[in-house]
């Protein structure tokens, strides 16, 4: 069968599959997943569009450059703004999170502006090294339990269903465990959270940096939750101990970035700490928001200068 022929059927099917829902974002972000080579995507969506009377999104060329196997771990260290190697134990995991929360922001820009993302090493890498960006947890987390290993640290990546609102059908949430002396939760994509190595094997409370952390075990799963200075309890994610892969996570990125209402193609925002914390800055789609010596102080941002402040406080540039 010819490459035309390939998109003849592949059109077809997806007539037939989306005649009812007429969804191109979704239809997009699968294929972008699905058909490899940036030709065949651009053919494919160019009939889709004309079938169904919507405009075309760019699709990105898959990226080679920068996988686990040829890390230069120097790099990503200096990335992250250290100029050596820290222990492998409790200190220099610590040492590790809270550069990475200062130098890698938590953002959205790419699914806010519906350019395709991955779960591969092959896309989070260089998109935090060559092009100096943040990125969601499946790419922060991803790509820094990869450092981790890279360096000594035992790792598993665990999966997560997040607990705010209406929980989704499925873990939507990467985070990670390493293993030292105990086994530790370490997190460096979502968002303001803990910025400390919380220890797995005691319930807690625990000091996360930034507040009072504790876990729930319920059978084979465990609760993240905060407690705040009145005792107030939040409840964070939920997750087991089941080590996933990356590839694992693909179904609840492709879910992200296409389920309606949700903040992610909703808003814009970007956060990281400040300094290695606990200060913190964050820019949402009207305003900016600082933590300083623990109290937030935040200022309206008008359109014409939100990219202003996305480039002086995170070096980003608007998509």
């Amino acid at each position: 069968m010819t490459g035309r022929s390939h998109v003849v059927v592949l059109v077809a099917a997806v007539v037939v599959i989306f005649s009812e829902i007429g969804d191109d974002q979704t239809i997009q972000v699968l294929f972008s997943h699905a058909i490899p080579g940036g030709r065949q995507q651009r053919q494919v969506l160019e009939v889709i569009s004309v079938a169904f009377e919507v405009p075309q999104r760019p699709i990105e060329e898959p990226r080679r450059a920068g996988t686990i196997e040829d890390m230069d771990v120097e790099r990503y260290l200096a990335r992250i703004g250290l100029d050596s190697m820290p222990s492998i134990d409790r200190t220099g995991l610590e040492i590790l999170q809270r550069a990475h929360l200062t130098a890698v922001p938590f953002e959205n820009l790419h699914v806010y502006h519906r350019r395709p993302v991955s779960t591969s090493l092959d896309w989070s890498l260089p998109k935090i090294l060559d092009e100096q960006r943040g990125g969601w947890c499946f790419e922060l987390n991803g790509a820094f339990a990869s450092l981790l290993a890279e360096l000594g640290f035992s790792v598993r990546r665990l999966a997560a269903t997040v607990l705010y609102g209406t929980p989704s059908p499925i873990p939507t949430h990467l985070t990670i465990e390493v293993s030292l002396d105990r086994p530790y939760l370490v997190d460096v994509g979502f968002g303001d959270s803990f910025i400390k190595p919380l220890p797995l094997d005691s319930a807690g409370p625990h000091d996360g940096g930034i507040g009072e952390y504790a876990f729930v075990e319920a059978g084979e799963t465990t609760t993240l939750i905060s407690r705040d200075e009145n005792a107030e309890t939040t409840k964070h994610y939920r997750f087991d101990r089941k080590p996933r892969a990356l590839a694992d996570f693909e179904e609840a990125s492709v879910y992200l970035q296409t389920q309606p209402g949700l903040q992610w193609t909703e808003s814009p925002f970007a956060t990281r700490l400040l300094d290695g914390g606990p200060d913190r800055v964050t820019l949402l789609s009207d305003r900016i928001k600082f933590r300083r010596n623990g109290s937030w102080i935040e200022e309206q941002v008008d359109e014409g200068e939100w990219a202003n402040h996305l480039d002086e406080w995170f070096g980003l540039t608007v998509e």
